[in-house]
């Protein structure tokens, strides 16, 4: 016959086990769920960057121009063009949001096609002298850093993979945004 301790003993033995697997199914459920929640982020906000609307509003920042920081400011500053700010600030805060998912590691820099990694580094260098700008005049010194971030590494990636990219940059923003 069975002794009662050591029933109890294998009782405890299997409530451990129990605990154990218990643990570890939902340590595997709760990754899934996060790589889940990465990619229906990741597809929303790019699916986002592909509707006409953002793409028009992205070639109409891309085609400001102007001489210098003043000349920016006198043209399109927020006192001046509300509605060209808006727009300018809308292309802006979407590329610092993907920085800040991409410095928080909610997405990879394998996330943007090459396209889309070459709409953030145009935009950053384009707006560089703007952000640098404001910064030194009524921003906080950090404003933009996640998309400047984003850019740099998206920057470094497209080199490695295209010697040229720099040349073909410097063709398409040759002063980042200055007029000639």
């Amino acid at each position: 016959m069975v002794d009662v301790s050591t029933l109890q003993s294998l009782s405890y033995v299997a409530a451990a086990i129990g605990v154990c697997v218990a643990a570890f199914y939902y340590a595997f459920n709760l990754r899934e769920t996060m790589k889940n929640r990465r990619v229906t982020l990741s597809m929303n906000v790019l699916q986002s960057l592909g509707k006409e609307d953002w793409q028009l509003q992205h070639v109409e920042v891309m085609s400001m121009q102007w001489s210098d920081f003043d000349d920016f400011k006198r043209k399109y500053d927020s006192s001046v063009d509300p509605e060209s700010y808006a727009r300018r600030h809308s292309v802006l805060l979407t590329y610092d949001f993907l920085g800040q998912l991409y410095r928080f590691g909610v997405v990879d820099l394998s996330t943007f096609t090459d396209i889309w990694a070459m709409g953030a580094v145009m935009c950053w260098t384009k707006f560089k002298p703007i952000v640098e700008g404001y910064r030194g005049w009524e921003w906080p010194k950090g404003a933009f850093s996640d998309l400047e971030y984003l850019a740099n590494a998206l920057q470094r990636r497209l080199s490695e993979s295209d010697p040229d990219f720099m040349k073909k940059l410097d063709a398409f923003i040759p002063t980042a945004g200055m007029d000639q």
